[in-house]
C-alpha cells in the first residue's frame, strides 16, 4: 500500500493590489464610483478622489499633472457620460466624445505619472445588437451595434482596445470589463437621461401619488435585461484588482436576466402602483436580449449577493430619503 506523500507548501496568491492601496476612483460621485468607493475604503484601501468642478477629466494636461502629484498606485475609470436610449439617441455627439476624450486622458494619464493598476469600465452595450445570448467576450466586434447607443459603444470599445494596447505596447497591468445593466443607490432619476430602471421607479411612483389609472412605458416590453445591483458591481471591482491581468475584457453580470415587461410588474409591485401598464410600441425597444456570460467572472470566485426585488426596493427608499418626492401614504 502506498501513501500520497504531501507536496510542499502552498505559497498563497499575492494580490494584485496590495494591502492599503492608494486607488484614484474616477467619477467617484456617480452611481458606480460611489459604490467602488465604499467597498475599497471597508477593505482596507486609501480612495483618492477629486471633484469635477476642480479636476475635468476630459483635459488630458491637467488629469496628468493630478496623476503625477497624487501617485496612486491603482485608478479605477467609472467616469463616463452615460443615460438611457432618449439620451442617447439625442445626444450621440456627447456621448461619443466626452467618452473618448475622458477615456484618452485618464488611461494615457495613468501610464505617463507611473500608476501599476487600472480598471476600466465599459459597458455590455459594446456587444454586437445580435450577439449570441448569454453574451461571451469573445463576441466583441463580431456584428453590427445596437443603433440607438452606437455612439457610447463605440466610444467603450475604443477604451478597451486601448487598455489592451497599453497592456501589449508596454506590459501595463491595466484591465478592463464590462458590467451588465446596473442600478442602486447614486442611481439617475431624471426622466430624461436615466436609464430603464430608475424611470420605472419614479414612473409608478407619480403615478400612485397622482392617482394615475394607467401608466404608458416606451417599447413592447419584450427585451429580455439582466440587472446586477451595484454593490455586486463593486464587489467585482475589488476582486478583479486584486486577482485578474489578462488582457480580455470581463463581463460582470448575475448570469440571469427577465424581460422588461416582467420588470416593469416588479417595480409596479414595489412601489405600490395598482393601475394599468400600457406599452408605446412606436418607441424604439434597443437590443432583443443581452444576457452576459460571466463565465470567466465565476471562476475568479464571484457570486452576486442582492436579489433584484430586494435591491429595487432599497433603492426605492434610498431616492425617497434623499429626493424631493414624498412617500405616498396608501
Amino acid at each position: 500500500m502506498t501513501t500520497d506523500l504531501p507536496g510542499p507548501p502552498q505559497e498563497p496568491v499575492r494580490p494584485l493590489l496590495r494591502p492599503g492601496a492608494r486607488v484614484f476612483v474616477a467619477g467617484h460621485r456617480g452611481l458606480v464610483g460611489s459604490a467602488v468607493l465604499r467597498r475599497l475604503t471597508a477593505a482596507g484601501h486609501e480612495v483618492i478622489t477629486r471633484d469635477r468642478g476642480l479636476l475635468d477629466l476630459r483635459d488630458a494636461e491637467r488629469t496628468l499633472a493630478f496623476l503625477r502629484e497624487a501617485r496612486p498606485d491603482a485608478v479605477v475609470l467609472a467616469a463616463a457620460r452615460v443615460g438611457g436610449i432618449m439620451a442617447n439617441d439625442t445626444y450621440p455627439v456627447q456621448f461619443l466624445e466626452d467618452n473618448l476624450r475622458i477615456q484618452l486622458s485618464v488611461v494615457s494619464g495613468a501610464h505617463a505619472a507611473g500608476v501599476e493598476r487600472l480598471l476600466l469600465l465599459g459597458s455590455s452595450c459594446i456587444y454586437p445588437r445580435l450577439a449570441p445570448q448569454p453574451i461571451p467576450e469573445s463576441a466583441l466586434l463580431t456584428g453590427p451595434l445596437e443603433p440607438t447607443n452606437e455612439a457610447y459603444a463605440l466610444a467603450k470599445i475604443a477604451g478597451v482596445v486601448q487598455v489592451r494596447s497599453y497592456r501589449r505596447q508596454y506590459g501595463a497591468s491595466y484591465i478592463s470589463a464590462m458590467p451588465t445593466n446596473l442600478y442602486g443607490p447614486g442611481d439617475n432619476f431624471d426622466l430624461e437621461t436615466s436609464h430603464v430602471l430608475p424611470a420605472l421607479i419614479r414612473r409608478f411612483h407619480e403615478a400612485r401619488r397622482d392617482g394615475a389609472p394607467a401608466v404608458t412605458l416606451w417599447g413592447s416590453g419584450r427585451p429580455r435585461r439582466e440587472f446586477l445591483h451595484v454593490d455586486d458591481l463593486a464587489a467585482a471591482c475589488l476582486l478583479l484588482l486584486e486577482r485578474y491581468d489578462g488582457e480580455e475584457p470581463v463581463n460582470i453580470g448575475c448570469g440571469e436576466d427577465l424581460s422588461i415587461g416582467e420588470l416593469a410588474e416588479l417595480v409596479k409591485e414595489v412601489t405600490g402602483y395598482r393601475g394599468a401598464v400600457e406599452w408605446d410600441t412606436s418607441k424604439p425597444d434597443g437590443t432583443p436580449r443581452k444576457l452576459l456570460d460571466v463565465t470567466r467572472l465565476a471562476a475568479l470566485g464571484f457570486t452576486p449577493r442582492i436579489p433584484l426585488r430586494d435591491g429595487i426596493a432599497g433603492t426605492y427608499a434610498w431616492w425617497l430619503e434623499r429626493s424631493a418626492a414624498p412617500p405616498v401614504v396608501p
